[in-house]
């Protein structure tokens, strides 16, 4: 894989899952299967700057970095709506790290900045559906595995937190989220 751009996507994302599994298992009562992705990263919690550095600043960096790199490899003919379904991904990507530089404030869940960072992943996820949605179009790239990616996002935003709870549906917003991104630099590899 001599690809740097699919490297910064695998690097983000193992970053991201590795750190999210190690530190949030030295956090007591902290369950990957009851709690929000965040919370090891929340005001006061121990090891929080390092969960949030890892979990979201540097793997929302590298997949900005992606981001750019990527309209600078769009062919020719893929015209201006690939070029703003690119800018849509870089907001995306700087709006998951965003999420770190506001962490949960445990204090005012629905305040303070718990507030921020929950606009922070709405933005991240209406800034990629919108991204993806133009990218897809625009390349002639609407497979049935994109339809589900949006529809696992779009779910985990808005409708699984109510059914699933918001730590199995955050998970696979991001999950989906990272594969969709592996699987648009090799769309365009191969183009």
């Amino acid at each position: 894989m001599n690809n740097p751009d699919r490297w910064l996507v695998l690097v983000a994302a193992l970053v991201a899952a590795c750190a999210h599994a190690g530190l949030g298992a030295l956090l007591d009562g902290y369950s990957q299967l009851l709690h929000p992705v965040a919370l090891p990263g929340a005001d006061g919690v121990p090891r929080a700057l390092a969960f949030n550095l890892l979990v979201f600043v540097l793997p929302g960096l590298l997949l900005a970095a992606f981001a750019w790199r990527l309209r600078g490899r769009l062919p020719a003919r893929a015209g201006v709506g690939a070029r703003l379904g690119t800018t849509m991904l870089l907001l995306s990507a700087l709006a998951f790290a965003l999420q770190g530089m506001w962490p949960l404030d445990l204090d005012q869940p629905d305040g303070g900045t718990s507030r921020l960072h929950a606009m922070a992943w709405t933005l991240w996820w209406i800034a990629f559906l919108a991204g993806s949605a133009l990218l897809a179009v625009s390349l002639r790239a609407l497979r049935p595995a994109t339809f589900g990616v949006w529809l696992l996002v779009l779910g985990a935003g808005v409708l699984l937190p109510q059914l699933l709870g918001p730590a199995i549906s955050q998970r696979l917003a991001f999950a989906a989220w990272f594969a969709w991104m592996w699987w648009l630099d090799g769309r365009l590899r191969a183009e």
